[in-house]
């Protein structure tokens, strides 16, 4: 009888997909419009084009910026295409939203370039412990796109999964 260890996790054919992989490393802004607004409620024109015009937006070179408005103003959708103008030849990607919402485009962004057909009949889990930000949106969408590949999908690390799909036997 042979004392050797025999790791049958790594020998199970599981293919394990870390989305930590996929997170898009640069700095994540909020640039919020409210400071800009008379008592921070009304968007005055000219006011508001001046600034565009002075301010320096170089401060934002190879950042994620999320454009919104954090108070219950009426701001004219213009506003936030002007910011995005100015904005666009520094940032690394541009959304209207908050940060999670940019979080969320800028994983979607990288889950689009997955080659998911290389998941052909595996049986997958998905890592679900990570060091930097994931959000659960991530998840849904990439489980989504196994589903029509995979021969199995779980969630956790390969030693404790739970299950969350096996495809029909043909």
């Amino acid at each position: 009888m042979s004392d050797e260890i025999v790791n049958k996790v790594a020998n199970s054919g599981i293919v394990t997909i870390d989305l930590e992989e996929y997170y898009q490393n640069g700095e994540r802004v909020l640039f919020d419009v409210k400071p800009l607004l008379f008592q921070e409620l009304i968007l005055k024109e000219k006011d508001f084009r001046d600034y565009i015009k002075t301010n320096d937006w170089s401060v934002y070179k190879e950042k994620f910026v999320a454009i919104t408005c954090t108070n219950d103003a009426i701001v004219p959708t213009w506003a936030y295409m002007l910011v995005s103008l100015v904005l666009e030849p520094f940032a690394k990607k541009i959304v209207f939203g908050n940060l999670e919402q940019l979080e969320n485009e800028l994983f979607e962004d990288s889950l689009s370039k997955m080659d998911y057909s290389q998941f052909n009949d595996a049986r997958v889990v998905i890592k679900g412990c990570s060091n930097k930000p994931v959000p659960v949106n991530a998840y849904v969408k990439l489980t989504a796109a196994l589903k029509p590949f995979a021969k199995s999908i779980m969630y956790g690390e390969p030693c404790s999964t739970v299950p969350l799909y096996k495809a029909k036997k043909d």
